[in-house]
């Protein structure tokens, strides 16, 4: 049975939490951490203590929610239920994060890092999860032309094709904010961390997707125009919605959206005739409306109907936008072969993934080390599951476009880590 009665409004729903715990310091998995878990509304009623395991994770667990419907339709009820999670391992300094949201039947995923502990009387760190974008109050975007012009090629766009950066730099606040704190994110996180506060996973996928692509290109165009470094600014977007994007440190995203992220982070919407990704600027399309943006709720029923997302995106972007995909992905060593690879497949391809998984091992120990030998079979497979229950992905045991890349960052991180050893 769920656990939990975290509001007064009806908890007759199920969600689910993945919790997963990290020790910066050595660069592992943290195992044996304490996880415990509490109503938003009654903290001292620890509902479930729970133990992290070798690859960092504490079972999943299931909390009361509220009623599918509340997330279906706007002005519903408040679709999510609160819990907070807390996580103390001796050596470190503790993690509490308030307000983590549950949504019915969707796993929400909360991935907590841990820092040495440096005094004994050391505070805990505490973080508070806003309001989702779609429940509480933000403030609307400022309206921006959505095809930004370009200096010349002398000038300060200095990339000659979109690709996706390895980190963005996230301004937490308003770009004049000198007080505002700069978080450096990976590029896909960021993606997931921003989809997680604007939009419900509990949605059709084409909705979903379209969603993110909208969020894809608004960020690559941030990038690729250096919009706030053209301005003077040290950072590549910030996370107040008025000028951009929902972004929270800290806060849980969801299983659903992790999965999309990883297939579409390389794809961007544009249109005929120019160079850059569209700033696809959007709203919530019940408390705002904006003619010619892609509306939140809007996007939602048109997903009902059975709209694909690029359909979905023609709707408010119109008729001539098409899809690209990103020449090139910045900070990864080799680049994705193009076919899938799974037991029987042979060759360099096969070699890389092996040698890298390997490399994890030496951190992940879950995984394990296997033969460098270029021919993918049973013991390959079994690594590629392993690391793919680690990190969010569907454990099919197949090396694709997501699974490559998602080796391919942690041997980096993994490599880089090892240098400073």
């Amino acid at each position: 049975m769920p656990n939990g009665n975290n509001t007064n409004q009806q908890l007759t729903a199920t969600g689910y939490l993945r919790v997963s715990v990290f020790a910066e310091d050595v660069g592992r998995p943290a195992s044996n951490a304490t996880v415990r878990i509490s109503p938003t509304i009654n903290k001292t009623q620890v509902i479930e203590e729970l133990t992290t395991n070798i690859s960092g994770y504490a079972p999943t667990i299931e909390l009361a929610s509220p009623p599918l419907e509340f997330s279906m339709e706007p002005g519903e009820g408040k679709p999510y239920s609160e819990y907070d999670v807390s996580v103390t391992m001796e050596g470190y300094q503790p993690v509490n994060i308030e307000g983590v949201q549950i949504l019915p039947t969707a796993t929400a995923i909360q991935n907590i890092s841990l820092n040495p502990l440096v005094r004994v009387e050391e505070q805990p760190q505490n973080l508070f999860i806003e309001q989702h974008t779609l429940w509480g109050i933000f403030p609307p975007k400022i309206p921006e032309e959505d095809v930004k012009p370009l200096p010349e090629t002398s000038g300060l766009v200095v990339l000659p094709e979109p690709v996706i950066p390895e980190y963005v730099i996230v301004h937490a606040g308003v770009p004049t904010d000198t007080s505002a704190q700069n978080y450096w994110i990976p590029f896909r996180d960021y993606i997931k961390n921003v989809a997680s506060c604007e939009i419900y996973s509990t949605w059709p996928t084409s909705t979903i997707e379209a969603n993110i692509l909208a969020i894809l290109s608004f960020t690559l165009n941030r990038v690729y125009t250096e919009w706030y470094r053209g301005k003077g600014f040290n950072f590549t977007i910030t996370s107040s919605t008025a000028f951009d994007q929902a972004f929270v440190y800290g806060r849980n995203i969801y299983q659903r959206i992790s999965e999309i992220v990883d297939y579409l982070f390389t794809n961007y919407i544009t249109r005929p005739g120019i160079r850059q990704p569209l700033f696809t600027q959007y709203c919530d399309g019940k408390r705002v409306t904006c003619p010619n943006w892609l509306s939140q709720w809007g996007s939602k029923f048109l997903g009902d109907d059975g709209l694909t997302s690029v359909d979905i995106l023609r709707n408010y972007y119109g008729q001539n936008i098409y899809l690209a995909q990103a020449e090139k992905v910045s900070g990864v060593p080799v680049s994705f072969p193009g076919v899938n690879l799974q037991v029987g497949s042979t060759g360099p391809a096969v070699r890389t993934i092996q040698t890298q998984l390997n490399a994890i091992s030496n951190n992940f120990p879950a995984i394990g080390k296997i033969r460098v030998d270029g021919i993918f079979g049973p013991q390959t497979r079994n690594a590629v599951q392993t690391f793919q229950g680690i990190f969010n992905l569907p454990q099919t045991g197949i090396v694709d476009l997501a699974t490559w890349y998602a080796i391919s960052n942690i041997y980096v991180s993994v490599e880089r880590l090892a240098e400073l050893v």
